[in-house]
């Protein structure tokens, strides 16, 4: 049951907020629509004028490690200098600043032509016949709209009306070396524009703006396919700017590959240069102590013994082979600046654990080293790299100290064989022994450099087969419609920010005056309740009761006398005072009003001029009476000698403010004031008091508690905020007694002013008036 009462009072705050906001800004709804007509103009115009985009798409499939289909066998055995990628960083490149810069030096984009149009120029990209080259796109000085004409007649180039130059060299101009070229683009069917100029724009500042109209994105988590899209002036220069990102794109990756598959053929040459000057030295050798020594035959016994001897020198060979290897990967891999350089090969080494580890070390630092050329160093993708590099290197180490022990041990088995055999070779002849192992060395070495031929031949087949890492799916290809500016985004945009600065103006106008401007307002402020409203009457006639008429005014005082029954007043309470915060805000205009409208009901009315510094009834009511309230207090004047019959109404009664006297307040403490109250209570049905303002003066605190109700006038847009909210503390300290509020002078809003009447937020206006009157009392209210 409490869940239900909470969602019924949060559903009527809703409905009050929305309720107070229209009525709030409803009142401009003229206002609303004019700014929504000047942002749907202004809308037309920005389309109308502003330069249309084109956008160009393509798609690439990109060869991920993680992702994607493998290639066939024979492909990637010819393919053995290729790399696996990551779908992210492939973005990261497509998207980079070097492979854009490219684009625009290849296509002399920093060299836009134009031609002039109906109000702003256009683009002469395909309509211009010439293209202009720079000698050093780097260091062009920056011009805007050149003016150029080309003849082709005799193919020379004019600028700025003077200066001629030929077609197709470099050429001195005053905005640098340049050389003017035919463009390929261009289609002589559309003629040449008559008012044709150029620009030279920082190379710098072309690349920037084109990335900003660059997206590249993942299709999918799991694919590897990307999708590049382009936005330009032109449908065609959208697709060529695109072709040309993907085709350098495209040969940047080759260029890494070649570099890697060059890098890798010095290598094996350099080794095999130093292999074979050993052979022809060790070949020398065998040669010369032959014929020194004579040592052509060997006996039956020496071949077979040599034929063991050879066995276990090659084994021992293939292990010291294998021990300088892992020497060199083990200081390759210890090495931390070694970069993309080329992981030394692991011949002979059959540790297939140990190639993975070093084929993921080459990957990682090539991976690592292409990164690092588009990302900074503290990117979190390098980041991640670098450690994994630094948990792949100690793997490597122990897998190459765990070989190095196994090998070693290995070669000491060895070695004590062959020292079995040495002491066996004693026993032959000397001649023989030397020549046995000039022969071993020389078959060491010829089987290393086979070895190096056969690899030497792989990376030439690899060098020759080298393919790219991606394909292209889709080449560039744009619409023939615009996709910017959106007209839809651009209405809409324009009409929200022209209705969004009209409530601004009207928010900031509203809220920030420091005057009561709602009857919200001063229920916030105070809690002395409000009883009734008075519309603000343009006439500025000070009477607008007319009693037996329907009038609008007269019907507003006919609900205040209703409602004095609210505030206890009745036959036997029957005084009522009138005060305000200010002077002007209309208390001694209500009070008259009200009187006039209870002595139309039949009851003997008086009504009292209190306000002793700036009495007002008597011109209000047009009566001019010398003595009054003063005089009495003074002791001037009975009661019966100031009381004076309105003429006008019937059953009304006056009394002035009287005499004017110095220090009126003192005259209010003389103790003559109760008396004075008493007998108008006893001779009148009903005593109505105008005295002067709370804050200006204290008569209204000494009066208040001789009254029965005191009425509390506060005017719209006139009252500051800061006095009635100190009302409530105020009357903790000078109370007054039974105080309602009358919200006096109340003024349509915002376009509603000439509507008669009043509201809640003073836009939706509500009242009513005979058919006879309307036209005389239905007067503008402001």
């Amino acid at each position: 049951m409490q869940q239900k009462t909470n969602h019924k009072k949060k559903e009527e705050q809703e409905v009050n907020l929305i309720q107070q906001m229209v009525s709030s800004y409803l009142p401009y709804w003229p206002l609303l629509a004019i700014a929504v007509a000047i942002g749907l103009a202004a809308a037309f115009m920005y389309i109308r004028y502003k330069v249309p985009m084109y956008q160009a798409s393509a798609t690439l499939i990109i060869k991920d490690e993680k992702k994607g289909t493998e290639e066939s066998k024979l492909t990637e055995s010819l393919n053995t200098i290729s790399s696996k990628q990551l779908v992210e960083n492939e973005i990261e490149v497509i998207q980079s600043r070097s492979l854009m810069d490219s684009v625009v030096r290849q296509q002399h984009l920093y060299a836009p032509f134009y031609e002039k149009g109906k109000v702003n120029k256009t683009t002469a990209y395909l309509r211009s016949p010439i293209q202009i080259q720079a000698f050093n796109p780097d260091s062009i000085k920056e011009v805007k709209n050149i003016p150029i004409s080309y003849d082709k007649s005799n193919g020379m180039v004019e600028i700025e009306n003077s200066l001629r130059y030929k077609m197709n060299e470099f050429v001195n101009t005053p905005f640098g070396r340049l050389k003017f070229v035919n463009n390929p683009l261009y289609n002589s069917l559309n003629g040449v524009p008559d008012d044709l100029t150029f620009s030279l724009v920082f190379l710098k500042n072309v690349t920037t703006s084109l990335l900003l109209n660059l997206e590249v994105t993942s299709a999918s988590k799991l694919s590897t396919i990307i999708e590049l899209k382009l936005k330009a002036e032109l449908p065609e220069k959208a697709e060529n700017v695109l072709n040309g990102l993907i085709k350098a794109y495209d040969l940047a990756g080759l260029k890494t590959k070649n570099d890697l598959a060059r890098n890798t053929l010095a290598f094996v040459e350099d080794r095999l240069g130093t292999i074979g000057f050993q052979m022809d030295s060790i070949q020398k050798k065998v040669q010369q102590y032959k014929s020194e020594a004579g040592a052509v035959d060997i006996s039956t016994q020496g071949q077979l013994f040599l034929q063991n001897v050879s066995e276990n020198d090659q084994k021992l060979s293939t292990v010291n082979t294998q021990l300088s290897v892992l020497n060199q990967v083990e200081g390759f891999v210890a090495s931390k600046n070694n970069g993309a350089a080329i992981v030394p090969s692991t011949l002979g080494v059959n540790d297939p654990m140990l190639s993975q580890l070093l084929d993921k070390l080459y990957v990682t630092e090539l991976e690592h080293e292409k990164l690092k050329k588009t990302v900074g160093e503290n990117n979190p993708k390098l980041v991640a790299i670098t450690d994994q590099i630094n948990m792949i290197r100690p793997n490597i180490l122990d897998n190459i100290r765990s070989q190095k022990q196994s090998l070693t041990a290995t070669r000491q088995n060895l070695s004590s064989t062959n020292g079995s055999y040495n002491s066996m070779l004693r026993s032959m002849p000397v001649k023989e022994k030397a020549l046995l192992d000039l022969t071993r060395d020389q078959t060491t070495l010829n089987g290393i450099y086979q070895f190096l031929l056969q690899k030497r031949e792989e990376s030439i087949l690899s060098f020759s087969s080298t393919l790219s890492d991606n394909r292209i799916v889709d080449n560039a290809q744009a619409g023939n419609l615009p996709v910017s500016p959106n007209k839809k985004v651009v209405y809409a945009g324009a009409v929200f920010a022209f209705l969004f600065l009209s409530l601004g103006f009207i928010t900031i106008r509203e809220s920030f005056t420091g005057k009561i401007m709602y009857r919200s307002e001063i229920e916030e402020l105070t809690s002395v309740p409000i009883i009734a409203e008075i519309a603000y009457d343009a006439s500025n006639r000070p009477i607008i009761v007319e009693p037996g008429k329907r009038t609008y005014g007269t019907e507003e005082f006919r609900k205040i006398r209703v409602s004095l029954s609210y505030m206890g007043i009745d036959a036997t309470h029957k005084k009522i005072l009138f005060t305000s915060s200010i002077s002007g805000e209309g208390k001694s205009f209500i009070a008259v009003n009200l009187a006039i409208s209870l002595a139309s009901t039949g009851k003997k009315v008086v009504l009292v001029d209190m306000d002793l510094n700036n009495p007002t009834i008597g011109k209000i009511l047009a009566i001019t009476q010398e003595m009054g309230v003063s005089d009495y207090l003074m002791g001037r004047r009975t009661p019966e000698a100031i009381i004076e019959k309105v003429k006008t109404y019937e059953n009304l009664f006056y009394i002035s403010a009287g005499t004017m006297v110095d220090g009126p307040s003192e005259l209010m403490v003389n103790g003559k004031v109760p008396e004075f109250i008493s007998y108008l209570d006893k001779n009148f049905d009903v005593v109505l008091i105008d005295t002067s303002p709370v804050v200006l003066v204290t008569d209204a605190y000494l009066l208040s508690g001789l009254c029965d109700t005191t009425l509390y006038v506060i005017r719209h847009k006139y009252t500051p905020k800061m006095i009635i909210r100190r009302m409530d503390d105020n009357n903790t300290i000078n109370p007054l007694h039974n105080t309602a509020i009358i919200f006096n002078g109340v003024k349509g809003r915002g376009f509603f002013k000439n509507s008669y009447g009043h509201g809640y937020g003073y836009g939706y206006v509500y009242g009513y008036s005979s058919k006879d009157d309307k036209k005389k009392y239905n007067k503008p209210v402001a």
